[in-house]
């Protein structure tokens, strides 16, 4: 049986708020210091129903994802226990996130999707647990269509009846700095019971599809390159840093001039 599955290794009772306090001061920082912003567009908020679990399924376009479920629960779900999958493998690199609600999977075999079914079922057992997970299963690109959902996910509903699944879109373009921009929005939420009327491939399909309407929206902001169209949920550092820097904050005192740090005026937030 998978490791995950063992009762010492249970996400539940091993989760701890002190550890994801300290582990979003860190993760906040670090994000502050590697991207320019983290952006939510006005559209895509979440309307997570209340009274019922949630999987929350992402596409999978980068590394920063689950950088970005935790910041997003943090700000917008806080009171939402957050649990996620990770690979057994790497989440042995990094076990100090097993007290955020991570656990682990063993990937690439059917024992470790009944594994996760199993665990995913005891997580979602809680009407206020919310499991946020990335539906390929690997890493694709944000323009891969259809977009590709892992069998787990595709069961997931029969684990969980009574949740809904709440699709989330993830984009990290460069606009007019040399950091770039997270970009997310959710979609509207799906009820099990509608997923569990369609055979699996059907079910398959009605998943990638809805995630790919939300993810084909949010890349419309992100070429129209307007900051307007989102919310910002953390602010960055902004401009070139270093001595060119350096030299331009100069300038602009010895001009009397208010230093605007942005390579580009007419993007980007006025902070």
């Amino acid at each position: 049986m998978a490791r995950a599955s063992k009762p010492h290794r249970d996400p539940v009772t091993l989760r701890s708020e002190r550890h994801l306090d300290f582990f979003n001061f860190m993760f906040t920082r670090f994000t502050r210091t590697h991207m320019r912003a983290v952006r939510i567009a006005k559209w895509g908020l979440p309307a997570v129903p209340r009274g019922a679990p949630a999987v929350i399924f992402a596409n999978h376009p980068s590394w920063w994802d689950g950088v970005a479920f935790m910041l997003l629960y943090r700000r917008l779900l806080k009171d939402r226990p957050l649990f996620t999958p990770m690979a057994e493998w790497a989440l042995d690199k990094y076990a100090f996130m097993r007290r955020l609600g991570v656990f682990g999977i063993e990937t690439g075999s059917s024992r470790g999707t009944v594994a996760f079914l199993r665990t995913a079922e005891h997580v979602l057992k809680d009407p206020s647990h919310i499991l946020w997970m990335n539906a390929p299963g690997r890493f694709c690109d944000p323009r891969e269509r259809p977009i590709p959902i892992a069998p787990g996910m595709t069961r997931l509903p029969e684990m969980a009846p009574g949740a809904h699944f709440v699709p989330l879109a993830f984009d990290y373009p460069f606009w007019s700095e040399r950091k770039a921009e997270m970009l997310v929005a959710f979609g509207e939420p799906i009820p099990a019971a509608t997923l569990l009327d369609l055979e699996r491939d059907a079910r398959t399909a009605h998943l990638s599809a809805a995630l790919g309407a939300v993810c084909d929206r949010l890349t419309e902001d992100a070429i129209s390159r307007d900051p307007a169209r989102f919310e910002t949920l953390v602010q960055g550092k902004e401009g070139m840093g270093g001595v060119y820097q350096l030299w331009r904050r100069l300038r602009a005192t010895m001009r009397g001039e208010r230093f605007d740090p942005r390579h580009d005026h007419q993007t980007g937030d006025a902070r």
